[in-house]
């Protein structure tokens, strides 16, 4: 088995802006394990936010380079366990391993690889649409380029929050779930959960700092919506954490290290009653191919980061109005481009 390395500079259609963050430009890291006859592929993003660099996830996978080549890979959950030690300071790296082989592995046995885990893609949850901080005029243009169903608006200003929805519920019936990324208190938060409520809001993605437990427990018990955990949900332990404080969680891939500890996690937030979404971080459809082999088994899904890129190296899933539409290829079903490959 080969490991090689894709780094690949996402460029994006928007600018894209959220409370603590504004990018044009999203770095990424496609992993692939080759064999003599097939190629799996992962993904992770550079995220300075929480300081993992295409560079360091390099360094972290070369490093155990010889481990990851000599592998029979015949259990990926034995895969992911043999390497997260060398990877435990580096998840995103992990994920995109944890990725590849999955892929890898369901390609050897010629079957995409939801149904090789038992799942029925008509039980899938439609992903929304993410509308990222910007101005009034210009996040009401940005849903009339993509008429969706469902649209996740990210807030987070000092002012101004309800006043914004407000407006793009003026030009749209689609239902909405905000995103506040940390950027509000526990009293915000319950006050203006009220408000949105009236506005056609399903739920509010984590409203406070990722820290601040005490009034995590507030806004649980006080909120007039659902409340999901993201940057408070992290790794496998924090689900258990989270119940209690938040009514869901959402996953992401590249934090928790992959596909294989993102099931664990979704079972155990489905033993504390807790709902369940994951998330992605504007991966190209490597990652978010990937991803959607666990849409059966969720309740919320945003899962759109390939549709917010203008260079998309890959192909794979795709979305129409909110509905996954899976490839007709197995493993996730990605194929790199052929001007990627003729690069590397």
């Amino acid at each position: 088995m080969q490991l090689l390395f894709h780094p690949v500079d996402l460029r994006l259609r928007h600018t894209f802006t959220i409370a603590h963050d504004s990018r044009d430009v999203q770095p990424t890291l496609l992993v692939e394990l080759r064999d003599e006859e097939y190629s799996g592929f992962g993904e992770a993003t550079a995220t300075k936010y929480y300081g993992f660099t295409v560079e360091g996830m390099i360094a972290a996978l070369e490093a155990i380079r010889e481990r990851i080549e000599s592998h029979s890979l015949t259990k990926p959950e034995q895969f992911w366990a043999e390497m997260q030690p060398y990877l435990s300071q580096n998840p995103f790296a992990l994920c995109a391993l944890d990725q590849a082989a999955w892929d890898l592995w369901a390609k050897r046995r010629q079957k995409p690889l939801y149904q090789l885990w038992n799942l029925d893609p008509a039980t899938s949850p439609i992903t929304d649409y993410t509308i990222g901080l910007d101005t009034p005029e210009k996040m009401v243009a940005k849903m009339q380029e993509r008429p969706w169903p469902l649209y996740k608006i990210k807030l987070g200003r000092p002012d101004g929050d309800i006043a914004l929805v407000q407006t793009l519920r003026k030009h749209t019936d689609a239902l909405f779930r905000v995103d506040a990324n940390c950027g509000w208190t526990a009293e915000e938060a319950i006050a203006k959960s009220k408000i949105l409520k009236t506005l056609n809001v399903e739920f509010i993605e984590q409203p406070l700092p990722a820290d601040d437990w005490k009034g995590a427990k507030s806004v649980f018990e006080q909120s007039a919506l659902p409340i999901i955990a993201d940057e408070s949900c992290i790794v496998e332990s924090d689900v258990d954490r989270c119940a209690g404080y938040f009514h869901g969680v959402n996953i992401k891939l590249t934090k928790c290290g992959g596909l294989t500890p993102a099931r664990r996690m979704i079972a155990r937030a489905r033993a504390l009653n807790l709902s369940v979404m994951v998330g992605c971080m504007t991966e190209s459809s490597v990652g978010i191919s990937a991803i959607s082999q666990l849409l059966p088994l969720l309740d919320y899904a945003d899962l759109d980061g390939a549709m917010l890129i203008a260079n998309d190296p890959a192909t794979g899933v795709t979305f129409e109005n909110g509905n996954v539409v899976y490839a007709q290829e197995n493993g996730t079903g990605v194929r790199l481009t052929e001007i990627l490959q003729t690069q590397n």
